[in-house]
């Protein structure tokens, strides 16, 4: 989420306060919270990057940032609905891992019966109250009731509102196996439901066998969190996991650095990169990839295809709904990279089936 978003929030969540207190969650404390204290990225009380990581651009003013987030570009939302994929998700096919995109980051994956749902957000707006951050027309059409039954594993990569998302959660808990997300975000978890052995906590370069050929580990990412003006007290993380012989890179949000080389010289090759593309902006430069970093990091990471998210359904940015993933397909085609473009709905199959078209074009 951007800066300037991150602000506006963190001030309506203080207005709210009184009358949505379990929107926002709950701070670590007890045995997590001694937890995280043995981090050895937890210093000064809050989470660190990797690398020095300013939120703001040196120079970047709130005046400035303000005055851009007015005036955003004039295609900065779609003309008209979003056109979507109505898929089964109950009977979807598993012979190999197959994802089906709900627009920005969520996504499900299922796998020879293992189902996986990474970053739901379902209620229609990425905020603590309904009146801001609303969901596009047209790329809210999946919801709660259109997950299957049985959820095998529910990934969660920080506590942003637009990956953590308080009513989807609430919705889900019944449904849900186990969670697996990162330092400190449990805390959110419990206070709205989940029990604790429901809950799988990791620090970045952890490790945890899931089941049979299903292993996951948290990855550093380049980024920020907190649902309200404080930062730092969750960690936020990407996740390497091999399942079911594939390898597959579930990204959340990161600004470039030197971390994705790190991760492609460990983990890759990835038979899919799932990555970030969108609600990037010049004062924000650190905490979210420019289009064409993208792509620098699909090779670095040594992604066979990549899956841009973080766009097509919430306006996060100035910039026109579209042009994150216009100037990244364009440095992909130079580089040669494959990319996989699907509709909010349509299913991929990795190795097997990746829709190519440009429907944002309709």
């Amino acid at each position: 989420m951007i800066l300037t978003l991150f602000i506006i929030t963190g001030l309506i969540a203080s207005t709210f306060l009184f009358m949505q207190q379990s929107t926002f969650g709950s701070d670590p404390a007890a045995s997590r919270m001694e937890r995280i204290r043995r981090s050895s990225n937890y210093r000064d009380g809050s989470f660190q990057n990797l690398e020095k990581t300013e939120v703001m651009r040196e120079n970047a003013s709130y005046v400035g940032m303000m005055s851009d987030f007015f005036n955003k570009a004039p295609d900065n939302t779609p003309p008209k609905p979003l056109p979507s994929v109505r898929t089964d998700l109950k009977a979807l096919s598993d012979s190999v891992p197959t994802i089906v995109w709900f627009g920005h980051s969520s996504y499900l994956i299922k796998s020879k019966g293992v189902t996986i749902l990474v970053d739901p957000v379902f209620s229609g707006n990425a905020s603590p109250v309904s009146f801001f951050g609303k969901a596009f027309p047209g790329s809210d059409v999946y919801k709660v009731d259109d997950m299957p039954e049985k959820i095998d594993m529910l990934v969660l990569s920080h506590d942003h509102y637009d990956h953590l998302d308080y009513l989807t959660i609430k919705q889900l808990i019944p449904r849900v196996k186990k969670f697996y997300t990162a330092l400190g975000v449990g805390a959110h978890l419990e206070r709205w439901g989940a029990s604790p052995d429901q809950i799988v906590e990791f620090d970045w370069w952890e490790s945890h066998h899931v089941d049979t050929d299903i292993d996951m580990t948290a990855v550093p990412a380049r980024h920020f969190s907190g649902r309200s003006l404080a930062r730092g007290r969750t960690l936020w993380t990407a996740f390497a996991l091999k399942l079911h012989g594939y390898s597959l890179y579930l990204g959340g949000d990161s600004g470039y650095g030197k971390h994705f080389k790190e991760i492609g010289d460990k983990y890759g090759p990835f038979d899919l990169a799932i990555l970030e593309c969108g609600q990037y902006g010049k004062d924000w430069p650190n905490i979210h990839m420019f289009p064409e970093e993208v792509a620098t990091v699909a090779q670095e990471l040594h992604a066979k295809t990549v899956l841009p998210v973080h766009w097509a359904k919430f306006s996060l940015s100035v910039h026109g709904w579209t042009e994150s993933v216009d100037r990244f397909t364009k440095r992909a085609t130079e580089q040669k990279l494959n990319v996989t473009t699907p509709m909010i709905g349509e299913p991929i199959a990795v190795g097997v089936k990746y829709p190519k078209s440009t429907w944002w074009k309709y």
